[in-house]
């Protein structure tokens, strides 16, 4: 296939975030464009959103239900190949199901699902109908985490004994949803959001890049959730301990109470033989510590990187990349396996660099997890 893929994007109306970011991102390479929408519960907004982004109106639709039915309607030369869906969690499932049963791939955002059954249901529904689903988990996109994640792999650093990786932000200290702050009053909604707060929104993306760039698994959870606003109804702060497949230790932090902080996710792991740490405020360097050497800063677009960095890079050294090329770099992979699923329906994507379903199905089992631990008086909580 080698022309460009088509775009649908459910969400993403006038003052949503991510969906611009999805948007720009999608294109950014030139390989899809955007062809069609449900942007908003309101046929106005919708409307209004089509408009923004120079839609044609026949293809600007009053709901996701309508864009799907109407959509596979279309001849196989217009009609969208897949759906970005980028609304609040408790969205997620129906049109996801929808576009699988349909016959559209799916780049949905995390967490996958509002619920564990949700996720499992939606693996079993893209396995049955041979659909491809990505899930953006987006910090796995930067150049230097998949540095960091190739180094570990080489054995540069040693058997991993220990992982710390923190995501503190502070944008949720005081109770802003009760001013009628939009992302702030569905995050913070258990109808909405699902069972985890913090635990759910940033705890999810922490404990995927950990995995990620360890290529270990988490195996059990001894975990704390916390509210410290008063009124709150989900969890705003969390700590736990981890224990990873190969007998590694580890620490995850995921708050949003963390006044004064912006989006400070960052990764520390240490090996027999030496150490790494990313930080997302500074992307585009890698820290390589070692037990007799000086510590180096490795940095992004330089010819002395692996492949899997080298090739998720846009631009020379010293000029920086950030988010939206990271969320690109998932699109990208993404559109990858798609071009070959249209000549191979088996193909495993799992062949290519993006979080796939499984990843999306682990994220919330880690939210369950999480939550099961946080309330027993069990030490150690298996993670399945």
């Amino acid at each position: 296939m080698s022309r460009k893929l088509r775009m649908g994007l459910i969400g993403g109306g006038p003052g949503s975030f991510i969906g611009r970011i999805h948007r720009i991102a999608a294109e950014l390479d030139g390989e899809a464009e955007l062809v069609c929408g449900a942007f908003s519960s309101s046929p106005e907004r919708s409307r209004e959103a089509g408009e923004h982004y120079r839609l044609p109106p026949q293809r600007v639709y009053a709901s996701y239900a309508a864009m799907i039915e109407q959509e596979k309607a279309l001849a196989s030369d217009r009609r969208m190949d897949f759906a970005a869906i980028v609304t609040p969690n408790h969205l997620h499932f129906d049109p996801a199901r929808l576009c699988l049963e349909g016959g559209f791939h799916v780049v949905v955002d995390k967490p996958m699902c509002f619920s564990l059954e949700e996720a499992h249901s939606l693996q079993e529904l893209a396995a049955r109908t041979r659909t491809i689903v990505a899930v953006t988990y987006t910090y796995s996109g930067y150049p230097m985490v998949k540095q960091a994640r190739a180094l570990i792999a080489a054995g540069r650093i040693g058997a991993v004994r220990k992982i710390y990786v923190e995501y503190p932000q502070g944008w949720l200290s005081t109770g802003i949803e009760r001013d009628g702050h939009k992302q702030a009053s569905w995050r913070t909604d258990p109808a909405k959001s699902g069972a985890g707060g913090a635990i759910g929104d940033i705890g999810t993306h922490a404990a995927h890049l950990a995995e990620y760039v360890a290529g270990l698994r988490i195996t059990e959870v001894a975990a704390e959730l916390r509210t410290f606003v008063a009124g709150r109804r989900l969890d705003d702060d969390s700590a736990m301990l981890l224990r990873f497949e190969n007998g590694a230790g580890g620490v995850l932090v995921a708050t949003q109470i963390a006044a004064g902080e912006e989006n400070g996710l960052r990764i520390r792991v240490y090996g027999e033989k030496g150490g790494i740490e990313w930080a997302q405020v500074e992307p585009n360097s890698l820290i390589v510590r070692s037990l007799d050497e000086p510590m180096q800063t490795w940095r992004a677009g330089w010819g002395y990187l692996d492949a899997a960095a080298a090739t998720h890079t846009r631009t020379p050294p010293g000029h920086p990349e950030g988010y939206l090329e990271a969320f690109a770099n998932i699109y990208r992979a993404f559109y990858a396996a798609l071009r070959e699923h249209s000549s191979d329906p088996d193909l495993d994507p799992g062949r290519y660099d993006f979080p796939s379903i499984a990843d999306g199905v682990r994220g919330m089992a880690f939210v369950d997890t999480v939550i099961r631990s946080a309330h027993s008086d069990m030490k150690w909580t298996a993670f399945p």
